[in-house]
């Protein structure tokens, strides 16, 4: 038997023309996103978790010192942090 060479299909330029190449990976997300459920386990609690990094930032942003806080004032004001406390990285 005479191995294949199949040809790539090519432009009016002769340069290899574009192939529609289409993968639906809706199976397999569904699958992954099953997957990472069944691992974070029934007790999971998306708004805990949520309220736990807000404690979390609260204290990452508390008892700053006057440098610090005119650092985190200034990437406040250029839009790279949220506002926290009332204007006070201190809440």
């Amino acid at each position: 038997m005479a191995p294949s060479h199949p040809t790539s299909p090519t432009g009016p330029d002769g340069t290899p023309a574009l192939v529609d190449f289409a993968v639906d990976l809706t199976a397999q997300e569904t699958l992954r996103q099953a997957h990472v459920l069944d691992a974070l386990g029934p007790a999971w609690d998306p708004i805990e978790v949520l309220r736990g990094e807000e404690a979390a930032y609260d204290l990452l942003y508390s008892g700053l010192d006057a440098d610090q806080q005119r650092l985190y004032d200034d990437l406040v004001a250029a839009g790279v942090l949220p506002r926290r406390g009332g204007g006070r990285a201190a809440a």
